[in-house]
């Protein structure tokens, strides 16, 4: 088997049967930059949202050859410095991290949002202290902004950085 095909990612839009996914990701370990886990009538209400059409968009990430689920990710509005922008986010199940998935989601997300053609600009605010998501962030191209204050979830404030990438530019 070519690792190369093994190791390339699809973006499947979110589903109904997607909740098991919501579920697995919302381990201690997966929300550990994110104020830990929800509770299940969070989830449910999280599951709802994604469903639902709207500004933005969550997908499954599977493995392009075999489909197999390795994770989620998505983007979404939001007013930042007086500004409507994307802002995207990802996990990865455990299993499937250290491979560069991540990375190759976050690549995926960046023209799935370029192609609505709606706003100029895409976020990500990793938690400072998060390594492996700042590092998706360099790999894809993001321009580090630098520190800022973000609610995440409601009413726990973490310091995440800014990383934005211009979708005006190829």
């Amino acid at each position: 088997m070519d690792t190369t095909d093994t190791l390339r990612v699809r973006l499947e839009p979110w589903a109904e049967g997607d909740f098991r996914l919501l579920r697995r990701t919302n381990s201690a370990e997966m929300t550990e930059h994110l104020g830990g886990p929800e509770t299940e009538e969070q989830l449910e209400v999280r599951h709802r949202r994604y469903l639902t059409p709207g500004a933005g968009r969550m997908y499954r990430v599977t493995l392009a050859q075999t489909g197999e689920t390795v994770g989620s990710t998505g983007f979404w509005e939001r007013t930042w410095r007086d500004a409507t922008v994307w802002e995207t986010g990802w996990g990865v199940l455990p299993e499937f991290q250290g491979r560069g998935l991540a990375a190759r989601a976050a690549r995926e997300i960046v023209e799935a949002a370029r192609g609505t053609g709606t706003h100029r600009y895409l976020h990500a605010f990793p938690d400072v202290a998060n390594d492996a998501s700042n590092a998706v962030c360099r790999k894809v191209g993001f321009e580090l902004l630098g520190p800022v204050a973000v609610e995440y979830p409601k009413g726990h404030w973490i310091t995440s950085n800014d990383w934005r990438i211009d979708l005006g530019r190829p």
